[in-house]
């Protein structure tokens, strides 16, 4: 942008010749970024002004997007315990020795007090500080987690006519041994990515409207499975665009009997395969016609049989033309292969600033392939 300031005549022109560095365009976004994040809902406005959102047919996706973080200032709970345990016995045996051997203290720190704490020490004392912060953290995410899940089975005995009796107090819940924190940025989680090796990332999620690739909601979570988005993906594109849609489709990473309820309940039929399957196998499966799908079957088997039919196929085949490509644009055509600003708030902003861009783009050549040529 700061090189476009200088070379690009729009850009000159909106800017009114001001020519901000980097680091002053950085510093605005940063401080601006829910104002800017905000600009995504009036893209989606716009779009439907210009007759560019249908959402007859949504389709529903996540990508992995790199934190400002490396995975390797992440650790598991378990090895936070045996750290900071190590860590506290040394100064504890630091501190002993200190005390037998004070006269010579006192000469190896000249004038000063001897009671300084060694630079060494000094960092091990920080290291316990933020290794027992980010444990505090983790086990107050296990007491609200276990919380949160106890009033769920309270709800759905309550539902039954059942008495509700829980089995553990939720403030007694430990984290898994395995849940991890980074100390660089706290709320990233390390992910598989799509080249199947694990990175210090975000869940960036979007819905996008099948026949003009806007995109019609977006979010970023920090939980690698993609099931928990699809339903408030659906509520959002419901308030952005005010329609219902008529079909969505996602991958198998969104696949459930709880998600096919909430879209059958609102009037939408489901296009999501149970299992994974390649494009290759999903287009060289056997065509079923419709009426050999029976009514005495599980959902499960329902969606298999539904997406081999002639329309399961021609409906499934959006998603590769749809929110596929609408990552690919956003990834590899502008380069969002990471995210600069941490914390969950801040890059939820920043991938909503990158959808607006997108959606704008879209209304930009739309609106130029309908001018008449001169």
């Amino acid at each position: 942008m700061e090189k476009a300031l200088h070379e690009d005549i729009g850009f000159r022109v909106i800017s009114g010749n001001q020519y901000p560095d980097h680091w002053t365009i950085n510093q605005f976004r940063s401080r601006h970024h829910k104002a800017l994040g905000n600009l995504f809902l009036e893209s989606i406005k716009l779009a439907g002004r210009c007759g560019l959102v249908k959402p007859g047919h949504v389709s529903i996706d996540g990508t992995k997007v790199k934190a400002n973080a490396s995975r390797h200032s992440a650790m598991s709970y378990g090895r936070m315990v045996e750290e900071e345990n190590r860590l506290k016995g040394e100064i504890e045996s630091y501190l002993k020795e200190v005390e037998k051997i004070d006269k010579e203290e006192d000469k190896k720190h000249g004038k000063k007090s001897g009671n300084e704490l060694p630079e060494e020490i000094k960092l091990k004392s920080k290291r316990v500080k933020a290794i027992s912060d980010a444990k505090k953290a983790l086990e107050e995410e296990a007491r609200e987690k276990a919380k949160k899940e106890q009033e769920k089975r309270k709800e759905e005995a309550e539902k039954e006519g059942r008495d509700f009796k829980p089995r553990k107090n939720p403030e007694d819940a430990k984290p898994e041994d395995k849940a991890q924190r980074n100390f660089t940025d706290s709320e990233s989680r390390i992910m598989k990515s799509s080249e199947k090796s694990f990175i210090q990332a975000y869940n960036a999620q979007a819905a996008v409207d099948a026949e003009t690739q806007i995109i019609v909601d977006a979010f970023v979570t920090n939980v690698a499975d993609d099931k928990h988005s699809l339903p408030p993906l659906v509520e959002g594109t419901i308030d952005n665009t005010g329609k219902i849609p008529a079909e969505v489709s996602a991958d198998t990473g969104l696949y459930s009997e709880e998600n096919l309820k909430v879209l059958k309940d609102k009037g939408i039929e489901a296009f999501i395969p149970p299992e994974k399957i390649s494009h290759k196998e999903w287009r060289n499966m056997e065509t079923l016609p419709p009426d050999k799908i029976p009514d005495n079957i599980t959902p499960k088997e329902r969606m298999r049989r539904k997406l081999k039919t002639k329309l399961g196929k021609e409906r499934y085949k959006l998603r590769m033309t749809s929110v596929e490509p609408v990552f690919g644009q956003i990834k590899e055509g502008r380069g969002l292969r990471q995210f600069l600003l941490r914390g969950l708030e801040k890059v939820n902003s920043l991938w909503r600033i990158d959808c607006a861009v997108h959606n704008l783009l879209k209304i930009f050549r739309a609106k130029r392939r309908l001018q008449p040529a001169v």
